[in-house]
């Protein structure tokens, strides 16, 4: 059920109602917008269709919430979700770019390809410690050593560091170095671990299974949020068809569709989802157009070299002219970059 709240109401009645909903048995969630405040309770609604609720003072209505995903929807905050990391704004005006080299391989290339990312204008830089693969006898991650080193790249760039975590026993330790972390593709039904990051207040990236439905990615984030951690990020990152010629199919039409259907930023990885570095640059401008937050882009200066993904990294100076492509598309949709 959704508490939509008088624009006079008074912390104190907003206490009351708190204390209200949690006699019943449910959750209260405070969402304060522009001009409205709402509450979300959430549980078991069948037990308030018979209490006098619009009595409560404060309320002015009380609407029940009919999708399943009762966090994220638009029906429990109608205002589009800004998610602060650092300096940077996601889900703003202001288009968030996220790049860097999939995994991180050593110290000098990361501190390398941070400064070309952060000269070219990316706004957040991305490297995996720990990396899920599908073969298990693959480059796997410098763990904790590779934390350490995002950490050095963070004081000499300034740049905010995305990394993924993949086990609940490391929350913590991912917790120290990361000021966003994502969930990844393979472990977006990984319950325990969403319900993991959920009990803490870092930013969340929660990539779209590649098999998942749009309902069952926002599905994903109410987890997330159901433990008190608002701040998530979709990413469409291409989901597995039959066509073979790129690595997924993106579905640029998930970014409109949620849009409609949530309060959430989105954005869109054209690394993972083309695997192809030519095929990054059209859809990453492709999904700026269909309205997307950002971007997340794989920039290796050695991609011949690359232990992951080397063949849909950019380099450096690509990465460069496509932010600069970038900007010109922004601007034709009313962003910037």
């Amino acid at each position: 059920m959704i508490f939509v709240l008088k624009p006079t109401v008074t912390q104190a009645e907003i206490d009351h109602i708190c204390e209200k909903i949690e006699s019943f048995g449910l959750t209260p969630h405070v969402s304060k917008g522009v001009e409205r405040t709402i509450i979300g309770a959430i549980g078991d609604e069948t037990i308030l269709q018979s209490q006098p609720l619009e009595a409560l003072p404060g309320v002015e209505r009380v609407l029940p919430i009919l999708k399943p995903f009762k966090l994220a929807s638009r029906e429990f905050k109608p205002d589009n979700t800004v998610i602060a990391v650092s300096d940077v704004r996601v889900g703003g005006q202001r288009l968030a770019v996220i790049a860097g080299p999939c995994a991180v391989e050593n110290r000098e290339l990361l501190l390398e390809t941070a400064r070309e990312v952060k000269q070219a204008g990316a706004s957040l830089l991305r490297g995996g410690a720990f990396k899920p693969r599908t073969s298990p006898y693959a480059f796997q991650g410098l763990g904790e050593e590779g934390l350490r080193y995002l950490a050095e790249a963070r004081e000499l760039t300034g740049l905010p560091v995305v990394t993924e975590l993949m086990d609940p026993r490391e929350a913590e330790l991912v917790m120290m170095y990361a000021d966003v972390v994502q969930v990844g593709a393979r472990n977006m039904q990984n319950f325990k671990l969403l319900k993991e990051v959920g009990t803490h207040d870092k930013p969340v990236v929660l990539k779209r299974g590649m098999s998942s439905t749009i309902k069952e990615l926002l599905m994903s984030a109410e987890y997330i949020m159901s433990e008190g951690n608002y701040n998530v990020i979709l990413c469409e990152r291409g989901i597995r068809t039959f066509e073979d010629y790129t690595r997924n199919t993106l579905d640029l039409s998930a970014v409109p569709v949620i849009k409609q259907l949530s309060h959430l930023p989105v954005i869109v990885d054209p690394s993972h989802a083309t695997g192809k570095w030519d095929l990054v640059a059209p859809m990453a401008m492709a999904a700026i157009a269909a309205g997307a937050d950002g971007l997340m882009i794989e920039v290796h200066p050695k991609p011949e070299e690359a232990l992951s993904d080397g063949a849909q990294s950019l380099l450096p100076r690509k990465f460069s002219r496509l932010m600069a492509s970038l900007r010109l598309v922004a601007e034709a949709v009313g962003r910037t970059v």
